[in-house]
């Protein structure tokens, strides 16, 4: 059975973005980036690859699932398949249309959604991009956690999850530091 990673980026105090959904002041760590590029490069936009040096199939993820809120900003910047090279889906109640043939609309149940896809065949994973409110819906579904903690404190802002208080232990694996401060943390549900 395929599983479904929650592979997002958060400042110390545990927000993926600002009050508005913005979420530059967790980018400009070089070391973490590179890491990104040689582990995860499949989790960078098409659009970038041919820039930061992206090439072949991807490594650890065939399919991106998010929320509307997530997959947004790009459809207002022109990239309206932001993944091209993944299965892409968008989770929302308020589109009623597509804006592109390679986005598929999940309107329903996103558990029923992830529970189809972890039933396909296949070895890739199934990447949570975001945001808080689908990983609260999905709490239950989430196999993995690969935190990408930057060396910022926000204060406030859009929490890795929304949901009720609903605490659960996981297992800790390996941490990466880097030079620049940011590290990487593997959690796997217990």
């Amino acid at each position: 059975m395929r599983k479904l990673t929650y592979y997002i980026s958060q400042s110390i105090d545990g927000f993926i973005a600002a009050p508005d959904g913005a979420f530059e002041h967790l980018m400009p760590f070089v070391d973490l980036h590179k890491w990104i590029v040689a582990e995860y490069p499949e989790t960078l936009p098409t659009f970038a690859h041919e820039a930061m040096g992206v090439e072949g199939p991807p490594r650890v993820f065939d399919t991106v699932i998010m929320g509307r809120a997530t997959y947004e900003p790009g459809v207002e910047a022109g990239h309206v398949s932001p993944y091209s090279h993944l299965r892409q889906y968008v989770v929302s109640s308020s589109l009623t249309e597509s804006p592109s043939p390679d986005v598929t609309l999940v309107s329903g149940d996103p558990v029923e959604a992830v529970r189809a896809l972890k039933a396909e065949d296949g070895d890739k994973g199934i990447w949570l991009c975001g945001g808080a409110t689908l990983a609260g819906a999905l709490y239950d579904e989430i196999d993995e956690l690969v935190l990408k903690t930057y060396p910022v404190v926000s204060r406030s802002g859009i929490p890795l999850f929304y949901g009720d208080f609903e605490p659960r232990p996981v297992t800790p694996g390996e941490t990466l530091r880097f030079p620049d401060g940011g590290s990487v943390t593997r959690y796997t549900r217990m």
